[in-house]
């Protein structure tokens, strides 16, 4: 067994990579644009494929084909519940720490400035980054877990968000999204990290189509192994990574969990400054004018050691995954079982009716579609679960089920003039 880092060894292997881009590739940077160079593996917004041609998701010279699935993804009602959804930490009373929603614009940024530096189709990164974790359940990964070991054991298909989130975008809410931005939304699952990322060379909805299944029916095994058809995609899917290793830990010291000298590089919260801007560098220098997105050899094993001592030191022991992980499978047991039997009874009265069901046809029938839900009831209840806030979750859960017990979330826990100083 390879024996741990020491600190020292650490910050020497992160001091060398560079933070800044190297002056032969600024100058040639420079040059580029200086004479109109355009990156040939750039995603052209001619080069846009929709289910269906509707004259009003035609590219124009004021809003681009991509700019188009932007608009369509911010006015999505699943979008609005991003703000809701745990990013790691659910039931701490800090409104600094992350949610869902803030991870998605980070990453959407990231990948931008990345993107823009290769001059790759921004706005296709950036409905990649904001639509990539639409699927995403109650809980973060957690939640995850839970619906999946409760769809996976009864039907023997797999439940992954990034597959979800296809379902989101494409299925649920008839937006007619590109194959360009589902493909990143499907490929984008930043647990899987790779120093170099190259194209499937995917291009029709048929194709695409069947990958999907196979994802649903071969879960990780299928999943691991995804490239995205686009470099925008790639560079989303790094962008994941780079969004959310140094941010965590930021929110695991703000939520009083760690100290900012627990973690081997000694950085704290500072790391996630650090990644930013030395990632974002080492890609940059690696990539540009490439037929693929890759990293140094150096960031890559860095990237890899961050993202372990993450999940030893926060994922795996913090938050709800650490601290009620058996209380929130049963409610999500429970809570499917539940909800499955409100639509074989055809209780229209029920929530998943009143709050699911209804809510999806209308925004269906805007586009002329109808919602299946009677032919696959099982994932009915998915979907419903799935599009669920934690608060949602939680309260729905202690009305139906009374010996679920969740944490309130609290702000004030002293009486009030406690800290008040005397007189």
């Amino acid at each position: 067994m390879q024996e741990p880092l020491t600190r020292d060894q650490v910050r020497a292997r992160m001091d060398a990579i560079p933070d800044v881009l190297s002056d032969e590739l600024i100058e040639r940077m420079s040059d580029d644009r200086a004479r109109g160079w355009k990156n040939p593996y750039r995603t052209s917004d001619e080069d846009a494929v929709r289910r269906e041609e509707r004259p009003a998701d035609r590219s124009s010279i004021w809003r681009p084909a991509f700019v188009r699935d932007v608009e369509k993804i911010l006015h999505m009602p699943a979008y609005n519940r991003y703000a809701g959804k745990t990013q790691v930490f659910s039931f701490r009373s800090n409104d600094d720490l992350s949610r869902r929603g803030l991870h998605v614009q980070l990453v959407a940024r990231i990948a931008r400035d990345i993107g823009y530096a290769l001059g790759l189709n921004c706005d296709l990164i950036e409905a990649i980054g904001l639509g990539h974790d639409l699927g995403h359940t109650p809980f973060g990964h957690a939640g995850e877990r839970c619906l999946n070991d409760v769809f996976h054991g009864r039907t023997g298909r797999w439940f992954f968000h990034n597959v979800h989130s296809v379902r989101v975008l494409d299925k649920l809410y008839g937006r007619n999204i590109s194959l360009q931005t589902l493909d990143g939304a499907l490929c984008h699952n930043g647990e899987y990290e790779q120093r170099v990322f190259e194209l499937s060379g995917l291009s029709s909805f048929g194709e695409f189509d069947r990958v999907v299944d196979e994802c649903v029916s071969g879960g990780g095994a299928v999943i691991g192994h995804l490239r995205p058809m686009t470099l925008e995609g790639c560079v989303v899917r790094i962008s994941d990574i780079i969004a959310y290793v140094g941010r965590d830990r930021q929110d695991a010291i703000e939520a009083g969990l760690l100290t900012g000298d627990a973690f081997e590089d000694g950085l704290g919260g500072a790391y996630n400054s650090w990644i930013l801007t030395h990632a974002s560098a080492d890609i940059i220098e690696h990539s540009y004018g490439k037929d693929r997105v890759e990293m140094s050899e150096e960031l890559f094993a860095e990237i890899r050691r961050a993202k372990a001592e993450n999940y030893a030191k926060i994922y795996r022991s913090s938050g709800i995954e650490g601290e009620r992980a058996e209380v929130l499978a049963r409610a999500f047991e429970l809570m499917y079982e539940r909800c499955l039997d409100d639509l074989h009874k055809r209780d229209e009265s029920s929530f998943i009716f009143r709050h699911h069901i209804t809510r999806i046809e209308e925004q269906l029938a805007h586009y002329g579609r109808t919602y299946d839900w009677q032919s696959d009831p099982e994932q009915t209840v998915v979907d419903y679960i799935a599009s669920m806030t934690d608060g949602y979750f939680a309260e729905l859960a202690s009305k139906f089920f009374p010996q679920i017990h969740f944490p309130k979330r609290t702000y004030i826990n002293e009486p009030i003039g406690q800290h008040e100083p005397k007189a």
